[in-house]
């Protein structure tokens, strides 16, 4: 694992005290983190986390991180509990393997975002819990929770915005990594626009394709988006023994629930299965029922074979 600091700990600032609000001051298109967990659900729009990467956050009486890594293209809600202490993250301006490296405020503990490994500190070796979170666009966010609310502009300044010593506001209808998704490469030089670019010598996936990846005790298996959507965009399978459905269209979405073991098939309605119809983005079926969303990471391929290795990729052949 190659581990490099990239600015100062705390130049990007995580959000540690959210606000939230029914109106979002951006497109119906813009991406966004989505979080149920009993309460009004909550969006947390990629925009801002361009620039912050990491917001501390409660719902209800549960305490979560709701974690960004743009280079990645990794999105991870994390459980802040562990071993008995409520963690704060911040940004500690290193990278691993391109990656974000998250640090606690309470141990100064350092953790791999893309993985929820800690690999530095007093809790080395250990992981963090990974909850049900979602990539959606707003429209798809407000139509599914219209009592929803989403994560109001942070604001204040980051240092790995300026070009100088002085903090740069936060201007967040600047899109800072939108050359980045555009382009072939992959990892910092690639956003950077230098020369030391990272090898990638498959052939069968791109290093920047969106990956939905699930973890056992013992199994990690990452669901690339266009070979689920080569299955018809629906894949209904196991991991380790647990029933895992994932859904995938063509905007690019892809989405895992717990597989009710019933058979679901795209056609001319949309996602039906069992005599009605279901909306992938939610897991919500037109006649009430619902499935549960699994804990899941989506990352690029690149990441989750940095995690997990070259052969952690669903293949239905």
């Amino acid at each position: 694992m190659n581990v490099r600091r990239v600015v100062p700990r705390d130049a990007i600032p995580s959000v540690d005290d959210p606000s939230f609000g029914e109106r979002y001051d951006g497109e119906a298109d813009d991406t966004v983190i989505a979080v149920e967990n009993g309460e009004r659900a909550r969006a947390y729009p990629v925009r801002y986390l361009h620039y912050h990467e990491i917001v501390n956050d409660t719902i209800g009486d549960d305490p979560i991180a709701v974690t960004w890594c743009p280079l990645c293209g990794s999105a991870v809600v994390y459980d802040r509990r562990h071993r008995g202490r409520v963690l704060e993250f911040g940004v500690s301006g290193k990278l691993a393997d391109d990656d974000l490296v998250m640090y606690d405020r309470e141990s100064e503990s350092e953790w791999k975002q893309s993985s929820g490994e800690c690999i530095a500190g007093r809790f080395a070796g250990d992981s963090l819990s990974v909850r049900p979170g979602a990539m959606l666009s707003w429209r798809e966010f407000r139509d599914a929770h219209p009592d929803g609310v989403v994560l109001q502009p942070p604001g204040g300044k980051s240092e790995a915005a300026s070009d100088d010593d002085d903090p740069a506001p936060i201007d967040y209808d600047t899109s800072p990594y939108a050359d980045y998704f555009a382009g072939e490469g992959f990892g910092l030089a690639a956003h950077r626009g230098t020369d030391d670019d990272r090898e990638w010598t498959r052939d069968d996936l791109r290093p920047k394709t969106a990956v939905l990846g699930f973890e056992t005790d013992d199994t990690a298996l990452g669901f690339p988006l266009p070979r689920v959507l080569d299955a018809g965009g629906v894949v209904q399978t196991t991991v380790e023994e647990r029933p895992v459905l994932v859904v995938a269209t063509e905007a690019g979405d892809i989405h895992g629930f717990a597989d009710p073991r019933i058979q679901f098939g795209w056609t001319g309605a949309g996602l039906v299965g069992d005599g009605t119809t279901w909306d992938p983005a939610t897991g919500r079926a037109a006649d009430g029922r619902r499935l549960d969303r699994l804990p899941a990471r989506r990352v690029f391929a690149f990441t989750w074979r940095d995690d997990h290795g070259p052969d952690a990729f669903y293949d239905a052949n």
